[in-house]
């Protein structure tokens, strides 16, 4: 089945003119409320602005399932959404108010644990092991990928800690951002190492 990604004009209704900004946005929340009173909205999804990039979020009924960043191609992530989870995608920003505010929260410096409810069906085995471990790192602490490895009961396991943090599907808010090298050196990150940098150097301050 092909999956469709509601883009807010689908059957190209608007085509050579120019829809009132109003009427569609109104238009797109009427859609997202109707579809999800009939039970058919499967993933929601949104953008927030942050200083790391423009973020998307995607949640289900379960929870938050997808934080991406703007170099993982936010149309390639809905498209994977849909093939892994349900066609059923739309844009509901006002499903994920809740994290959007929790999001600018941690970037505002007043938020230093999340409280949303967590989907993880897109990490699973040992990878899986390793995202439910990384909220138990601190706001403002670092962990190296041995000692992940080792907290997961694996210790030889280091370069698998890094792949796991590598596709973790949920980074900021499961903080695979805090782990780090031996070394003290950062490693590599999913949203980039100028990513990386800002988010340890705003838990640093």
């Amino acid at each position: 089945m092909m999956a469709t990604i509601d883009r807010g004009d689908p059957d190209g209704l608007f085509d050579g003119l120019t829809p009132d900004p109003a009427l569609l946005t109104d238009l797109r929340r009427r859609l997202a409320a109707d579809a999800q009173s009939a039970g058919l909205l499967d993933v929601a999804y949104r953008t927030v602005d942050t200083p790391v990039g423009t973020l998307l979020l995607a949640a289900t009924p379960a929870g938050l399932v997808r934080v991406a960043y703007p170099n993982e191609n936010h149309d390639t992530v809905l498209h994977t959404l849909a093939e892994r989870i349900s066609p059923r995608v739309l844009a509901a920003p006002a499903r994920l108010d809740a994290a959007a505010r929790e999001i600018d929260e941690y970037f505002a410096g007043t938020r230093t644990h999340f409280d949303l409810p967590l989907d993880l069906r897109l990490a699973g085995g040992f990878r899986r092991q390793v995202i439910e471990h990384l909220s138990d790192i601190g706001y403002g602490h670092r962990a190296s990928y041995a000692a992940v490895a080792a907290a997961v009961g694996n210790p030889r396991a280091v370069r698998a800690v890094g792949s796991a943090c590598a596709h973790n599907p949920l980074p900021v808010v499961i903080p695979c951002h805090r782990v780090v090298r031996s070394d003290g050196s950062i490693g590599q990150y999913v949203g980039g190492l100028a990513a990386k940098t800002t988010l340890l150097t705003l838990e640093a301050a």
